[in-house]
């Protein structure tokens, strides 16, 4: 089981003294299913990408902006549905995210958003 309070702060830790201002672990791996915690010091970016199948993104700390997406800013404690086009991440300050991704599934024709 991941601790993902601990995790937060030792990847921040890490993205802060890394050359390229990031720091990744995948957590969880189940068939199609991957969890990720991502770190980025502010003003990094992960550079446009295609996007898998199905994702979501939620921030644990700080701020981001997607490239590509209606609402383009996420924030500590908000939870957004990824894109299914190619997009960028970049951290508006330093920021931790966490990253569900379902891959070799074929997208819906439209995602479904919980309010």
């Amino acid at each position: 089981m991941a601790n993902l309070s601990l995790l937060t702060q030792s990847h921040l830790d890490a993205a802060r003294t890394s050359d390229n201002g990031r720091s990744a672990e995948l957590l969880l791996h189940d068939g199609p299913l991957r969890q990720t915690v991502i770190a980025l010091v502010a003003g990094t970016e992960l550079a446009e990408h295609n996007s898998p199948s199905a994702a979501s993104l939620q921030v644990l700390v700080g701020r981001v902006k997607v490239t590509g997406m209606e609402v383009d800013e996420v924030a500590a404690g908000e939870v957004a549905l990824l894109t299914h086009l190619r997009h960028a991440v970049r951290a508006e300050e330093d920021a931790v995210f966490l990253l569900t991704t379902v891959t070799g599934v074929e997208p819906a024709a439209e995602p479904t958003r919980a309010r």
